[in-house]
């Protein structure tokens, strides 16, 4: 079924999480607790060995630090999409890697929510014969096709889908130690319905997923292990992709 639409998602330029309507470049400042993950308090000993600034307020948090001289931040902050409810987890990572590597990584029902609805938006403009507005994460399940490979469990392709421009720049990409750690959320763990992207694109991290509601800390131990995705993902990223032009990321 999906096959009839995939033309539709072409339309549009192909754009990466920070170039979006709606979405700022930079990272709210909170009032609270500045310094590092010390400082900040005991609820954030779980990212002890990771070198970062904890912003910390009251409903919200920033973390930023530096990947090889590239500066990485995550956020909560209110939603930009219209599939997350209430606020998001939001990262990136300005590693400078090779621009030519673009994989996603989607929880899977996410991917699903996502082609049903560009399948609504196909067969209505079949009716009306008005361009359809897609959002990028549409387009990206017609630019990308889905990988998979053997070593990787059926419990990770039950959770999540590959989709990537070249096979072999997923595989590079989703160690087993990264595989681990998108497995193995804390409790209270999101489940597998929790709207969750992390992806490599135009030489970029990207992180956004929903939030857990507020509970006092027990949504931490989410948030603190989202952005030991998104830095472990990139220093993955740095090694395996190193950019061809060195200083500067090929458009």
């Amino acid at each position: 079924m999906f096959k009839r639409i995939k033309h539709v998602f072409t339309v549009g330029k192909d754009a990466s999480i920070e170039n979006q309507p709606g979405q700022g470049t930079g990272m709210r400042s909170s009032a609270g607790i500045r310094g590092n993950t010390a400082q900040a308090g005991p609820e954030w000993a779980g990212l002890e060995g990771v070198a970062c600034t904890v912003e910390a307020g009251e409903g919200t948090f920033c973390v930023s630090g530096e990947l090889g001289g590239h500066p990485w931040r995550v956020e909560r902050a209110p939603a930009s999409r219209d599939y997350l409810v209430g606020e998001e987890l939001r990262g990136r990572a300005e590693i400078a890697i090779n621009g030519h590597v673009t994989v996603v990584i989607m929880n899977r029902a996410l991917k699903e929510m996502l082609e049903k609805r560009a399948y609504s938006l196909y067969t209505d403009t079949l009716e009306t014969q008005a361009s359809p507005v897609l959002t990028e994460e549409m387009r990206w399940l017609a630019l990308y096709p889905e990988a998979g490979w053997d070593s990787l469990s059926d419990a990770f392709f039950h959770r999540y889908a590959i989709l990537a421009e070249r096979r072999a720049d997923a595989m590079a990409w989703l160690t087993p130690e990264l595989v681990e750690l998108l497995m193995g959320w804390p409790e209270p763990a999101p489940d597998n319905t929790v709207p969750f992207i992390l992806m490599l694109m135009r030489g970029k991290a990207h992180l956004r997923m929903q939030a857990l509601p507020h509970a006092a800390v027990a949504d931490l131990p989410a948030q603190i292990h989202a952005v030991r995705l998104l830095v472990n993902a990139s220093g993955v990223a740095v090694a395996a992709f190193p950019d061809v032009a060195p200083g500067s990321v090929k458009k």
